[in-house]
């Protein structure tokens, strides 16, 4: 098998346990672990929660991490991240990339949704004599973002509409993690189906524990009786977390068994915490360690995705593969025609109810309660999904012979 030097750039990796970081290591990881030598530059450690993480200091810092290299340039944080705010942060980061050294790679490539840091990183390629072959790795719709979350008006979408388009054209390859990604990549920003593959991402932890899960939930004062409905991971402004708020009040006024549990960071969560205030239903909880993390979720009744009216392309959820992990049914409160929505019929492991129908998820939760084989066939089909279809092993291996055709393409 051919081994190549090969740089991943990215705005986020681990420690970071939440969002497109889990991906970003298990890959450059697994890749490692194939023979390739796999370099990664990436910003230093600061989702959800927005702050920086501690023992991460001075300008650039350089670590080993499973035997992966890992080289950290210090770029802008935002304390209260709008659409401004994140650009400057990107555009921080993109111009500490265009100044680092890359190791010589054979293949470099390109962590997106940071657009704007991944054309700076782009345009420094474009302009090297005998540049490496370059793949753009799409988790999220940059464009398709700025549009369903309302962010930044019709100016800034048609920006990033743009430059999306100019970015992902220029790339010898681009991996996109779901279909809906491609079909919009080809029907609206221009790039030609033959560049864009499909690999889906996969589940990153290990099979959920079978042990402690009734401890943890003694541990986190989940009464027997109680109908624990868990939303994990960040807590922003896609997520749409004020109808969770608004499902719980609901839940105090019916005296329901149903308890909502946030567990987690994000920018949004102080505002959250306000507005939830004084609601016996509603709980929030800190991010657990990665075992404590699987045990809490194993011991909840029901793991809840929810999104903000309108969300549909930009992004598929990375905390359902944790989900599927957990052999937990899920309810999914979003839009018919979502991506998340297809998730959820295509894996037979949920049932979905409308966004921003606080209403109809109290009353999901308590018939999923009364119907213990309905929540069992649930979470067998979850787990079933998870084995067939979220195999890590399987999804390393298509990413492997995805660069290296890139290689390939310019000779390397």
């Amino acid at each position: 098998m051919t081994k190549l030097r090969i740089t991943i750039l990215g705005l986020n990796y681990a420690p970071e346990a939440t969002g497109n970081a889990p991906y970003t290591t298990s890959l450059a990881e697994g890749l490692s672990r194939a023979g390739h030598s796999v370099h990664v530059v990436a910003g230093y450690p600061h989702y959800p929660e927005w702050t920086l993480r501690a023992g991460y200091t001075g300008w650039k810092q350089e670590e080993v991490i499973n035997g992966v290299s890992v080289k950290r340039l210090r770029h802008h944080i935002p304390a209260n991240p709008s659409a401004i705010s994140r650009l400057h942060m990107e555009l921080s980061f993109g111009v500490r990339l265009i100044c680092a050294r890359w190791h010589k790679p054979d293949v470099v490539l390109v962590v997106s949704p940071a657009l704007f840091s991944s054309a700076l990183a782009m345009l420094r390629i474009r302009l090297r004599p005998r540049r490496p072959a370059v793949g753009i790795w799409i988790q999220d719709l940059y464009s398709r973002g700025v549009v369903e979350t309302g962010a930044g008006g019709g100016k800034l979408a048609g920006l990033a509409a743009s430059l999306e388009s100019k970015v992902l054209r220029s790339a010898d390859g681009v991996a996109a993690i779901h279909d809906r990604f491609k079909r919009h990549m080809v029907s609206s920003l221009g790039v030609t189906d033959e560049r864009v593959r499909v690999i889906r991402n996969w589940t990153h932890l290990p099979d959920s524990p079978t042990s402690g899960v009734k401890e943890m939930r003694a541990r986190l004062g989940w009464a027997a009786v109680d109908v624990i409905v868990l939303h994990a991971g960040n807590m922003g402004k896609k997520q749409g977390l004020e109808n969770v708020i608004e499902a719980a009040r609901i839940a105090d006024e019916r005296k329901s068994a149903v308890r909502f549990v946030l567990m987690g960071d994000g920018n949004q969560r102080k505002q959250l915490e306000t507005l939830g205030a004084g609601i016996s239903r509603l709980h929030f909880l800190d991010p657990l360690p990665d075992l404590d993390f699987q045990r809490a979720l194993a011991a909840a009744d029901v793991l809840l995705v929810n999104e903000l009216p309108g969300v549909k392309d930009m992004a598929v959820p990375s905390k359902l593969t944790s989900y599927f992990n957990a052999g937990v049914p899920v309810i999914a409160a979003t839009d018919e025609d979502s991506v998340t929505a297809f998730e959820i019929l295509n894996s037979g492991g949920g049932m979905r109810v409308d966004a921003a129908a606080p209403a109809a998820l109290v009353e999901a939760a308590e018939a999923l309660a009364l119907e213990p084989l309905t929540a069992k066939r649930l979470a067998e089909s979850a787990l079933r999904f998870r084995r067939e279809t979220l195999s890590e092993a399987t999804a390393i291996a298509k990413y492997d012979d995805f660069i290296t055709s890139l290689a390939s393409s310019r000779g390397r």
